[in-house]
């Protein structure tokens, strides 16, 4: 099982981390804080979304492309990446100091997907790849209804196995993520 740590002790490690990976489900708020961390603490941003998982037009960049381009990322000293996908927790954990895992609940993810739909609507958002348009489909929605369910397990799974003793901090709301922030220096 992961090291889960307190909210303060997570403050504590956020402002000594030199390498960060966020992770949760769509549209609990993953970018919105590792862009705030990235740019206070000047951190290199990688965005899964933007920088190694989508190209123009919704095309997904082959899957050893990805690993190359996330295997280049993490050689850097300071680095922030914001993307779940457990298949390179086996290049980003070992070097990682803190791992914040942003697990909101479902209809609060749900109502971060629909509300920047409609906040992006026919233009890619800031952490999306050029040419990507923001879209809401069914296929999309359901992944986000049932995370919990499927993708926690492989989350822990990945944790236990390429970073058992990288520090978790689990955050399950808001407000969390406001008093990390604070915690950490960051203005909210």
């Amino acid at each position: 099982m992961p090291s889960h740590i307190d909210i303060a002790t997570a403050g504590e490690t956020l402002r000594e981390a030199r390498r960060i990976v966020v992770i949760g489900c769509s549209g609990g708020g993953k970018s919105t804080l590792a862009q705030k961390i990235a740019a206070h603490f000047k951190l290199k941003y990688v965005s899964f979304d933007r920088d190694v998982i989508w190209l123009p037009g919704w095309k997904e960049r082959p899957a050893s492309e990805r690993r190359e381009l996330i295997a280049e990322a993490v050689k850097g000293e300071r680095w922030i990446t914001d993307g779940t996908s457990t298949s390179s927790f086996d290049l980003r954990l070992p070097r990682a100091d803190l791992v914040i895992w942003v697990r909101m609940p479902r209809w609060l993810c749900l109502w971060g997907v629909i509300s920047r739909r409609f906040k992006y609507a026919r233009r890619s958002r800031p952490d999306m790849a050029p040419g990507c348009p923001e879209r809401l489909e069914w296929q999309f929605l359901r992944y986000i209804w049932t995370f919990e369910a499927v993708q926690t397990p492989r989350i822990i799974a990945g944790l236990d196995k390429h970073g058992p003793d990288v520090p978790v901090f689990v955050m399950k709301s808001r407000r969390q993520a406001r008093k990390l922030l604070d915690l950490a220096g960051l203005p909210a």
